[in-house]
């Protein structure tokens, strides 16, 4: 059996212990969930305090203890570590994983942490044009010939990269972001998946026609670019919980940048698989969710009970 749609969770790592995270994995994964995906960051942003594993390591021990489960980042901070040193480990887990890995990447988000850190920050420009260069360098490391490469961020001299990932051409590469000025070129140029996140719901539509002219000038079809979604979830088991639920979250999640208003899912099964199929004929084919409770097995549960099964195809 098989899906017209793909559903991931995304679970933020923060005041989560490894046993919980690896029996969420566990849980998704016997339910047919597709991916689970974490941030990059060395604490959660704003709350210093409390623990929060690092994301790479992470998503390396969860690989390590699947089977089926995919697993990657929305995203990793372009910033963190050297494009080829990037590649060798993406393809050296990709590898390990049997081709399980995606890589999702971006330009980075929080500047007070590299502050913190003494990595450079810059304006939008350089960290996007730092990015850049290093999808140019990590695609070509994943092509199997030896990677030279003289920019202005980075300087490689015939690089090799084996063993190759398993996933070919090469593993998919998701970026996240609507912006039609730097983003969307990289989106058109390099990914494999463009991943629309909470901030981008209430524009994201009008922005495909962007991307469809980026991508028309590098002569792509806009259409082997996948579209994945990332939004908060809340999900109640019947109407009459409804009300206090969205309440909740709403007190939890507010400002426009969690976008709960502008494209969250709130509502019971019958509602979300509504809002689903909407979204699904205008061009969604991944569905990453934030459970607004922060993924409690009820409601993982409730959602592969009451929800996928609705899109389920044999």
């Amino acid at each position: 059996m098989s899906k017209d749609v793909e559903f991931g969770l995304y679970l933020p790592q923060v005041a989560f212990e490894y046993s919980e995270i690896i029996d969420k994995a566990h849980l998704i994964e016997s339910l047919g969930f597709d991916s689970m995906w974490f941030y990059d960051h060395l604490y959660s942003p704003g709350i210093p305090a409390m623990s929060s594993l690092e994301g790479w390591t992470l998503a390396t021990a969860i690989l390590a203890q699947t089977e089926r489960l995919r697993v990657g980042h929305l995203v990793l901070c372009n910033n963190f570590r050297h494009p080829a040193l990037l590649a060798k480990m993406a393809s050296t887990l990709d590898v390990i994983s049997n081709g399980r890995l995606d890589l999702g990447i971006g330009s980075g988000s929080v500047e007070t942490e590299h502050n913190e850190m003494g990595i450079p920050w810059g304006s939008l420009k350089e960290r996007t044009d730092r990015l850049e260069e290093s999808l140019e360098i990590i695609t070509s490391m994943f092509s199997g010939e030896p990677t030279s490469f003289h920019g202005k961020y980075f300087d490689l001299d015939n690089v090799p990269n084996l063993p190759l990932p398993v996933q070919r051409p090469h593993l998919p590469i998701h970026i996240g972001g609507i912006g039609p000025i730097r983003t969307l070129p990289l989106v058109a140029r390099y990914a494999d998946v463009w991943n629309i996140p909470t901030y981008g719901l209430s524009q994201w539509i009008e922005r495909q026609d962007d991307l469809d002219a980026e991508c028309a000038q590098i002569q792509r079809d806009p259409a082997t670019i996948e579209r994945s979604l990332e939004a908060v979830l809340v999900l109640a088991p019947d109407e009459a919980s409804l009300p206090a639920l969205s309440e909740k979250a709403h007190a939890r999640f507010a400002g426009e940048g969690w976008g709960l208003d502008a494209g969250g899912f709130i509502g019971t099964p019958p509602m979300i698989i509504e809002r689903i199929e909407t979204l699904r004929d205008q061009g969604i084919s991944t569905f990453v969710f934030f459970f607004a409770d922060r993924a409690k097995p009820e409601s993982l549960k409730l959602f592969a009970e009451e929800v996928m099964p609705a899109f389920s195809t044999r």
